[in-house]
């Protein structure tokens, strides 16, 4: 399995229950899919460098996990069809050499 990094930015206008069911819904996701969560750090809301979708603001979660290419573009998948997420990135994490 490879090892990814995923920061994702959920609208501000949210509240902490919805907040916590969409970062649930993608660490779901990924379980489902055969893939393993290794942290998922939530920054909490910050203002974004530019305006998204008329946003100022949005809450933002990093994510790194271990999974198969298919377990990356199953949530690249889902990420795009979500209403709550307003940016995504996935990134592949180099393996470390021992």
């Amino acid at each position: 399995m490879r090892s990814y990094e995923t920061l994702y930015i959920i609208r501000p206008d949210l509240d902490e229950e919805q907040i916590e069911a969409v970062v649930n819904k993608f660490t779901e996701l990924i379980q489902k899919n055969g893939g393993e969560i290794i942290q998922v750090d939530k920054w909490g809301k910050k203002k974004l460098a530019y305006e998204i979708r008329k946003y100022r603001e949005g809450y933002y979660v990093l994510m790194q996990f271990k999974g198969t290419p298919a377990v990356a573009q199953e949530l690249e998948r889902v990420f795009k069809i979500t209403d709550e997420v307003i940016r995504y990135l996935i990134a592949r994490l180099e393996e470390k050499a021992s």
